[in-house]
């Protein structure tokens, strides 16, 4: 298993370096994305049956992740606390309309029954929407692979359109390009403190339960040294690239065992779905926008139904504010799970309660 992971992750690198050279946006994390999807749907190596990507490792380079963001909480977020209730209030509106057109969405084009439709179209809170969803009857099958297809569709649709707005690609802004003389001297003690800091954030955030513990515990450990001035942990450039590429490399394999005409139908839906949740995106961020003067490009970012570790490294490339785009990820899940709970209820799924 060791060399597997070692052999999917030198594939990943490789794929970054190539996505690299092509001038792609967000590289590392969709080059490696993009080489181990096409290992597991064109080759399909006999050495992967039975194989599952490390979860523990992954969660490792999250709360790095974690951590960087964490560095970014400065004064100004705080003093963006009385804008907080609208885009908050936004964000409620947001994934129940999110959901109902998704729920549309999947079961008139789709033609999925209404049990699958329900939970394939949640905006978030992708493993309580599995499992709640096998519970209730669904297709486990189609719900997973339209709930990891969101998040695929969206880290890569989003950074590209961007990119495209932009004029330039999606991470040059904060040199994550890894370009010929960008890497950082390490510094034993600097990194020591950042693998602390990402550990002993991660292991509280678990024992406190809180959601997306390897992500939100680190953040919350690092913005407090941060902004008490206790601890300088900013990470080098490298450690950011290594983080985006584990990232791609786990989602890439989430191809796995996916026939053609399965991917090719959940695919085009999913593109539809995620399509309809940034134009809603986009919307609510114009409204909250005017209200509360905060950037549209960080409130589009910020209502975008991707995942939150990959949503978080999207942030950072374009240095829009990522604690204020985490919160906002962090609460749109328990938001969700919320609304799930309420709403299966409501419509009488079984498993619901």
């Amino acid at each position: 298993m060791i060399l597997t992971t070692a052999a999917l992750l030198a594939l990943g690198l490789a794929g970054g370096e190539i996505a690299v050279l092509l001038g792609l946006p967000m590289p590392w994390m969709l080059g490696s994305l993009a080489a181990c999807a096409g290992l597991v749907l064109l080759v399909k190596p006999a050495a992967l049956d039975g194989y599952s990507f490390p979860m523990r490792f992954r969660s490792g380079f999250v709360a790095l992740i974690g951590v960087m963001i964490g560095t970014q909480v400065t004064p100004e977020l705080l003093r963006l606390a009385g804008e907080l209730p609208w885009t908050l209030g936004g964000l409620v509106l947001f994934v129940f309309l999110a959901h109902m057109g998704n729920m549309a969405v999947f079961r008139r084009l789709g033609g999925y029954d209404r049990a699958t439709a329900f939970y394939a179209g949640t905006p978030g809170g992708l493993m309580e929407s599995i499992l709640l969803g096998e519970g209730a009857g669904a297709d486990t099958r189609i719900l997973t692979a339209q709930q990891f297809l969101r998040i695929i569709v969206t880290i890569t649709v989003l950074p590209l359109g961007l990119s495209l707005w932009m004029g330039e690609p999606v991470g040059s802004a904060a040199g994550l390009n890894l370009a010929a003389g960008d890497a950082e001297p390490a510094d034993a003690l600097a990194i020591a403190l950042i693998a602390t800091a990402a550990f002993v954030g991660m292991t509280g955030a678990h024992l406190l339960r809180l959601p997306a513990a390897q992500l939100t515990g680190p953040m919350f450990l690092a913005a407090a040294a941060t902004l008490t001035g206790a601890i300088d942990l900013h990470l080098p450039v490298w450690m950011i690239a290594a983080a985006q590429m584990v990232i791609g490399v786990s989602l890439g394999l989430r191809f796995k065992g996916m026939g053609a005409a399965l991917l090719r139908r959940s695919a085009g839906l999913a593109v539809i779905s995620v399509g309809y949740m940034l134009v809603l995106g986009a919307a609510f961020a114009a409204i909250l926008t005017a209200i509360t003067g905060i950037e549209w490009l960080h409130l589009l970012i910020s209502f975008a139904p991707g995942g939150v570790a990959e949503m978080s490294v999207i942030a950072l490339s374009l240095a829009a504010n990522p604690a204020l785009v985490s919160l906002h990820h962090i609460l749109r899940i328990l938001l969700t799970v919320v609304e799930l709970s309420v709403l299966a209820k409501v419509l009488g799924l079984k498993g619901a309660g």
